[in-house]
């Protein structure tokens, strides 16, 4: 099948690259002209392991191509609008970079184009998608809702072999054709699940909310377990095991961030005030996560006695979380305000995400030192604070930790470390609700 895919951002690019790795002809459409020739020569804009190698040899074999023009919607029988919709000031859900693709393939939709919102965007925003298009055209065409449930960091592992596909449709025939686009995907088990479109919107809001209360529920566990002396891990352990609960998303943290749950939960916030409603677990997630991620500062200031001024600390990790390059509300941002503004210098190392990270701190106007090697960034630095569980430091050289921290002290994030083992080598150490005796 032809796909046009509108947006080549962190779905669009997954979602095109994957399709043609399943035979399917692909354009992949971005109005970003030397974006696009990065792309056309095999160069991937984002981090996400196994991407790039699938991008290039999709290229190589002529069923991914990358654009500018709008042309290919002509020979297209399903396109996907994969743009942002990032949250305004409000927490509503930005909709002008999904209407302006709209205008973009309203000249070249056909009689039967189906039109694939793969964006997130507030319930009811297909319907109005629709209207919108029969304002542009008179070719017949149908709007599918189709939400993208990838996880950064193992986003094509997740697209290829999916838990669930959800098509939100008001006509059987173009839910279909969708349905046909999948079929590889769904060879041993059927993962399709067709509803409404507003049912579909409304499940991509309902699941990622849910799984961000999940953390901000076990952070506040970890928070009380602090207090109690209870251990975390031992908790987290406990209640893993009941079936009813699961063991994904109860790890505690330095809190939520990334491209998805920060303006998802805004977004479901507001539009729950829209119908004169308020969401208080929603509202409660949202508040709890903006506290968890001044959290670690606060043991910081504790252990100096509220004076950081001429200090130094080290950063490892500023991505939101491993396996990604995205820095998007992660709470290293958080942390290195709060450090600074205290009057400490701020030095990081992320094997990823540091370019993302020192461009985003200087449109805040906030110094920090950039370095290449985990270990240079602790030299004569006060304290280490752990911030994302990439692999390379689960099982770092302690001895070399040591010998370049002026002061021996550890704030571990992400509770990566064996409590006793770093105790014992002479840390003084902190971590997110375990128990330090």
């Amino acid at each position: 099948m032809k796909v046009t895919i509108i947006g080549t951002g962190y779905v669009g690019l997954v979602t095109g690259t994957c399709f043609a790795e399943m035979g399917h002809t692909v354009t992949c459409v971005d109005i970003d002209e030397k974006k696009v020739e990065r792309m056309r020569a095999g160069q991937c804009p984002i981090y996400e392991p196994g991407l790039e190698p699938m991008m290039k040899s999709n290229i190589e074999e002529k069923r991914l191509t990358f654009d500018t023009k709008y042309d290919s919607v002509t020979k297209s029988q399903t396109i996907f609008l994969a743009v942002g919709t990032p949250s305004s000031d409000t927490g509503k859900a930005e909709l002008k970079y999904l209407f302006s693709a709209c205008d973009g393939i309203a000249p070249y939709l056909q009689d039967g184009s189906v039109v694939v919102v793969k964006s997130t965007v507030p319930v009811g925003t297909g319907h109005k998608v629709r209207e919108y298009l029969k304002g542009k055209t008179t070719k017949k065409f149908s709007v599918v809702n189709n939400p993208e449930f990838l996880k950064e960091g193992s986003a094509v592992e997740d697209f290829m072999k999916p838990e669930r596909i959800i098509i939100g449709a008001s006509e059987n025939e173009a839910a279909q054709i969708v349905e046909e686009l999948y079929e590889p995907f769904n060879r041993q088990a059927k993962r399709t699940i067709r509803m409404s479109n507003l049912s579909a919107e409304m499940t991509k809001y309902a699941a990622n909310c849910f799984l961000a209360t999940k953390i901000s529920f076990m952070n506040e566990i970890a928070r009380l377990c602090d207090s109690m002396g209870a251990d975390v891990e031992e908790v987290r352990h406990g209640i893993s095991t009941d079936s009813r609960i699961g063991s994904q998303f109860l790890y505690p943290g330095p809190g939520y961030g990334g491209s998805c749950f920060p303006k998802d939960v805004k977004a479901l916030v507001y539009t729950a005030k829209e119908q004169g409603l308020n969401l208080q677990i929603v509202e409660a997630t949202e508040k709890v996560n903006a506290e968890q991620k001044k959290y670690m500062v606060g043991k910081v200031l504790k252990h100096f006695g509220n004076d950081l001024k001429g200090k130094t600390f080290a950063l490892w990790g500023v991505a939101f979380k491993a396996n990604t390059d995205d820095i998007r509300d992660t709470p290293a941002i958080d942390t290195a305000v709060a450090l600074v503004k205290a009057g400490a210098k701020v030095r990081f190392y992320d094997p990823e995400a540091g370019d993302n990270f020192e461009k985003h701190m200087n449109t805040l106007e906030i110094p920090v030192d950039a370095f290449e090697n985990k270990y240079d960034a602790l030299n004569d630095a006060d304290g280490l604070i752990v911030l994302t569980e990439w692999k390379q430091f689960r099982a770092p050289d302690f001895e070399e930790i040591k010998s370049r921290l002026k002061q021996k002290v550890i704030f571990d994030g992400r509770n990566l470390y064996n409590t006793h083992k770093v105790l014992e080598m002479g840390f003084k150490y902190y971590a997110v609700g375990k128990r330090i005796p």
